[in-house]
């Protein structure tokens, strides 16, 4: 079964391993989630890890499940998220 990282989890492993404190870890992590919201738009990039972009999706046709009448879905921003080749290297392996 996968273990998850909870934020206070996640702020005490950081806090362990770079000496900070716990809470001044957590106000780290809550300062990256802060920049990569304002700065998503221009594409926000953690080292390593990935990338925020926003991207565009087209307009296109689509139905209505229940009832399969179609209906037009209007072209909208939508934001995503590019893995980082390292980050697929060392979770994954070299393929």
């Amino acid at each position: 079964m996968s273990r998850r990282l909870s934020k206070a989890q996640l702020a005490a492993e950081i806090a362990a391993k770079s000496g900070l404190t716990k809470k001044a870890s957590a106000e780290l992590l809550d300062h990256l989630a802060a920049l990569a919201y304002k700065h998503a738009r221009d594409t926000f990039t953690l080292p390593g890890i990935g990338k925020l972009v926003v991207g565009y999706r087209k307009a296109r046709k689509g139905h209505n499940p229940k009832t399969l009448a179609p209906l037009d879905i209007p072209a909208k921003k939508v934001l995503k998220f590019r893995i980082a080749q390292a980050a697929k290297d060392a979770i994954l392996g070299p393929q």
